[in-house]
C-alpha cells in the first residue's frame, strides 16, 4: 500500500464539534423560555388564595392600611389624616389604561402610588419612568401576582427580588412599598397571608392595605384601584368629591419617608440585564409562534406533496398517456462498475447477486481502490469470465469509478456500492428507461437489508418514507437531484461528456446527477429495480455516514447554484430540485431543534392539550404518509410501530447532521471520506428471506 494511500484512510481526527456551539445555545433558549414561561404563564404561581384557617390578629383588627413594622403579634400602622386620599392602583403598568390615568391625575394636580407587577414594568420600562417623572411613586405589587401566602419559599423570593431588580433597571429605583396580591382591606391579611406578610415585613418592606372602598374621605382614605376603564370612572368621580382636599401618594399621606430610593450602578445593571433577557424572551417567542406555524404548515404541504406526487407517479405507470411513444426493450449488454475498498465482508455476495442476473448480457467491473484486506482476492476467486478486477492504489471513490469507465465495454454502465445485494431482475429493470433517448440516467430502489433493531427498522422507513416516496415526487416533476450509489444506471456517452465522476465532492453521486441535467439529459427512477444494502448498525456509523452525505449535497448544490437562472431541463431542475433540498433538507433542518424547544415549551407552559393534540395529528398525517410509502413499496406495515420513537431520537440526530455539515461548510472545514465498518449482515439477512417475501416486496 503507498505511503498516500495510508494518508487518505488513515483514521483521522474526527471533525471539530461544531454542535457543541448549539449544545451551549439550546440551554440559553431553553432557560429564557422557561423564564418566559415562569412569569407570562405563571408556571407554579399561586392563582387562588388558600381560605384562612384563622383570624387575622387582634392588634390589626384596629391598625391603620399603612403596616410599616411587625414584630410577633405587634403591629406598628398608620392611616391617612382626614380629607386626605392616598390613590392607589395595583397590576400595572397597562399601555391603555396607565397612560389615560396618569393624565387624568395631571389634569386634577393630584399625585398616586402605582403598585406594579415586575413582569409587567419590564415590558413597559417607559411608564415606569413616567410615573415617576410626574410625581407619582412606585410601590411592589410582586412580578406576577402570584398569592405569596400560597407560594412555595422560592417563588416568593422571586417574586419580591424580581420586581426589585425590574425597577432597578427601569427606573434606577428601589422601593419599600408592597401591596400584597389579592388582598383588600387590613382583614384579608389573615391565615397564611399573615405569615407572609411577617415574612416580607422581615426583608424591610412596608405593607401596604386599603381602606374600605365606602369610607367617606372626610376620614381620611387609602383607595385600592386597577388599571381598568372602571378605575379610571371611579378615580375621575372620587377627584371631584367634595370632602377630600388632597389627593396624594401612600408615604406623603402617612407623613413617612419617600419609599422610592436610588440604587447603586451595580444594581441598575443587574435590572438592565433582567430586562433584556424579558424582553429577548418575549420577542423570541413571538417570533418562534410565527415560525412554528410557518414550518408546522410547510411540513404538513411536503408530507401532502409527497402523497400526492407518489399517487400521480403510480397513475402514469399504470395507466399510459395516449400517444405515448412505444419504447423498445432494453436487452443491450451492461458493464457494471464495483469500486472497492476494505469491502471483503460483502464483495462476494454483492458479486454473486449480479452475476445471477436475469439480464442477458454483463460484465461485472471490481475496482479495487488499495485495499488491505482480502477484497480484491475474494473477487479474483469468484470463477465467472464475466468477472474482472482492476487493482489501482488508493484514489478515492470517484477515480476508481472513472478507472472502471475507462475500462467499461459496453455503452449501458451500472454503477453499485460493493455492500449491496440485488434482485435477479434488478439490473434488467434498471436499465429498461434508457430505451428513451432522453433518459441519462436512472435510479433504482435501494432497500434496507439489515432491518433488525430499532435503528435499522428506523432507516428502513427513511428508506421508503423518505428517498423513495421522494424519488417519485422528483420523477413526476423532472428534478432528481440523486442516482443512489447503491444502484443507479447511466449511458456511457453521457457519463464522459460531463467528464465522468468528479471529484469536487464528497456525494459525487449527488454531483454527477446534477452535472447530467445541466448537460440536457433526464434522470428518472425505477421502482422496480431493487438492491438492497447494509446501513449502520450504531449511532457513531450513522453520524458519519449521514455527515458525509449531507456536507457532499451542500457541497453539489453550491457547486451547480448558476442552474438555478439557466433554461430547459437545468433550470427547471434547479428550480425545482434545489430549492426543495434547500428548504426542506437544509432551512427547516437549521430550525428544527429551535422549533422542537418551543414546541416543548408550548406543552408545558402554554396549552398542553392544545399542544399535544397538534403533535398528534401531525404524527397521524406522518403515519398515514408512511403506510402509504410502505404499501406502494410492498413492504409491510409493521415497521409502523417504531416511527413514533424516531422523532424523538432519529430525527434529532439527522438535523444535527445537518447543523454540523452546514457550519462547517461555512467555517471551511475539509472533511475527508469516512468508511463504514461492514459486517455482510444485508446480504447475509436477505439471502434467507423467503422466495415469496422477496418476489412481492420487489414488486
Amino acid at each position: 500500500m503507498s505511503r498516500s494511500a495510508h494518508r487518505r484512510h488513515a483514521r483521522s481526527r474526527d471533525p471539530r464539534g461544531h454542535w457543541r456551539l448549539l449544545a451551549l445555545t439550546l440551554p440559553v433558549i431553553f432557560a429564557v423560555l422557561l423564564f418566559e414561561g415562569w412569569t407570562v404563564h405563571e408556571v407554579d404561581a399561586a392563582k387562588t388564595r388558600r381560605p384562612c384557617t384563622k383570624p387575622v390578629p387582634r392588634s390589626l383588627d384596629e391598625s391603620g392600611p399603612v403596616l410599616r413594622g411587625i414584630d410577633g403579634a405587634k403591629v406598628s400602622s398608620a392611616a391617612a389624616p382626614a380629607r386626605t386620599v392616598a390613590l392607589t392602583y395595583d397590576g400595572g403598568p397597562d399601555p391603555e389604561w396607565t397612560p389615560r390615568l396618569l393624565d387624568l391625575l395631571r389634569e386634577h394636580h393630584a399625585h398616586a402610588t402605582f403598585f406594579v407587577f415586575g413582569a409587567q414594568a419590564a415590558r413597559h420600562p417607559d411608564l415606569v419612568r413616567r410615573i415617576l417623572d410626574e410625581g407619582h411613586e412606585i410601590g411592589s405589587n410582586t412580578y406576577t401576582g402570584a398569592d405569596l401566602g400560597s407560594s412555595s419559599h422560592v417563588r416568593f423570593a422571586m417574586e419580591l427580588g424580581l420586581t426589585r431588580k425590574t425597577l432597578a433597571g427601569t427606573a434606577g429605583i428601589r422601593t419599600d412599598l408592597l401591596r400584597m396580591p389579592m388582598t383588600t382591606e387590613v382583614d384579608t391579611l389573615c391565615g397564611a397571608e399573615w405569615q407572609a406578610a411577617r415574612k416580607a415585613a422581615a426583608d424591610g418592606y412596608v405593607l401596604v392595605a386599603a381602606d374600605h372602598p365606602t369610607r367617606d374621605p372626610v376620614h381620611g382614605l387609602i383607595r385600592q384601584f386597577s388599571n381598568t376603564e372602571l378605575a379610571y370612572d371611579e378615580t375621575k368621580q372620587l377627584l371631584d368629591a367634595p370632602h377630600a382636599d388632597r389627593f396624594t401618594t401612600v408615604t406623603d399621606a402617612v407623613g413617612i419617608p419617600p419609599a422610592d430610593t436610588p440604587v447603586s450602578t451595580a444594581e441598575r445593571w443587574q435590572g438592565k440585564a433582567l430586562i433584556w433577557t424579558v424582553a429577548a424572551g418575549n420577542t423570541f417567542t413571538h417570533i418562534m409562534i410565527w415560525v412554528l406555524g410557518v414550518a408546522g404548515a410547510l411540513g404538513l404541504l411536503r408530507l401532502l406533496s409527497l402523497t400526492f406526487f407518489a399517487r400521480a407517479h403510480v397513475r402514469r405507470l399504470t395507466r399510459p398517456r395516449p400517444g405515448a411513444p412505444w419504447l423498445r426493450e432494453v436487452n443491450a449488454p451492461v458493464t457494471v462498475l464495483v469500486p472497492a475498498y476494505n469491502e471483503e465482508a460483502g464483495i462476494e455476495s454483492t458479486v454473486r447477486s449480479l452475476l445471477a442476473s436475469t439480464h442477458p448480457y454483463l460484465e461485472v467491473i471490481v475496482i479495487d481502490d488499495g485495499s488491505t484486506d482480502r477484497t480484491a482476492d475474494l473477487a479474483t476467486w469468484i470463477d465467472d469470465p464475466r468477472v474482472r478486477v482492476i487493482r489501482q492504489p488508493n484514489s478515492g471513490k470517484a477515480a476508481a469509478l472513472n478507472t472502471g469507465l475507462a475500462m467499461a465495454s459496453h455503452d449501458i454502465v451500472v454503477m453499485v456500492d460493493a455492500d449491496t445485494v440485488f434482485e435477479p431482475d434488478a439490473l434488467y429493470r434498471l436499465v429498461q428507461p434508457l430505451a428513451h433517448p432522453a433518459v441519462g440516467a436512472v435510479s433504482g430502489n435501494t432497500k434496507v437489508g439489515n432491518r433488525r433493531g430499532l435503528l435499522g427498522r428506523w432507516q428502513h422507513l427513511e428508506y421508503v418514507f423518505g428517498f423513495n416516496l421522494d424519488r417519485r415526487m422528483f420523477e413526476v416533476l423532472e428534478c432528481m437531484p440523486t442516482v443512489p450509489g447503491a444502484i443507479g444506471a447511466f449511458r456511457r456517452d453521457a457519463l464522459m461528456g460531463v467528464g465522468g465522476v468528479s471529484e469536487d465532492t464528497l456525494a459525487e453521486d449527488t454531483d454527477l446527477t446534477m452535472a447530467l441535467w445541466r448537460a440536457g439529459w433526464r434522470v428518472v427512477y425505477e421502482e422496480s429495480a431493487v438492491a438492497w444494502t447494509e446501513v449502520p448498525t450504531t449511532l457513531r456509523q450513522l453520524w458519519r455516514q449521514r455527515y458525509r452525505w449531507c456536507y457532499g449535497t451542500l457541497q453539489a448544490m453550491w457547486k451547480h447554484r448558476r442552474a438555478v437562472v439557466e433554461v430547459g431541463a437545468a433550470g427547471r431542475f434547479a428550480r425545482r430540485g434545489l430549492s426543495y433540498l434547500a428548504v426542506f433538507q437544509v432551512v427547516l433542518p437549521l430550525l428544527a431543534p429551535v422549533v422542537d424547544l418551543f414546541a416543548v415549551y408550548g406543552a408545558l407552559f402554554a396549552d398542553p392539550v392544545q399542544a399535544t393534540g397538534v403533535w398528534l395529528a401531525f404524527l397521524g398525517v406522518q403515519l398515514a404518509c408512511a403506510g402509504y410509502a410502505l404499501r406502494l413499496d410492498g413492504e409491510r406495515l409493521w415497521a409502523l410501530w417504531s416511527m413514533p420513537f424516531q422523532l424523538f431520537v432519529y430525527r434529532q440526530l439527522m438535523y444535527l447532521v445537518v447543523i454540523q455539515s452546514v457550519v462547517a461548510l461555512l467555517l471551511g472545514t475539509r472533511l475527508k471520506w469516512h468508511r463504514m465498518q461492514r459486517s455482510g449482515t444485508a446480504a447475509t439477512q436477505q439471502l434467507r428471506r423467503p422466495e415469496a417475501e422477496r418476489q412481492l416486496s420487489s414488486r
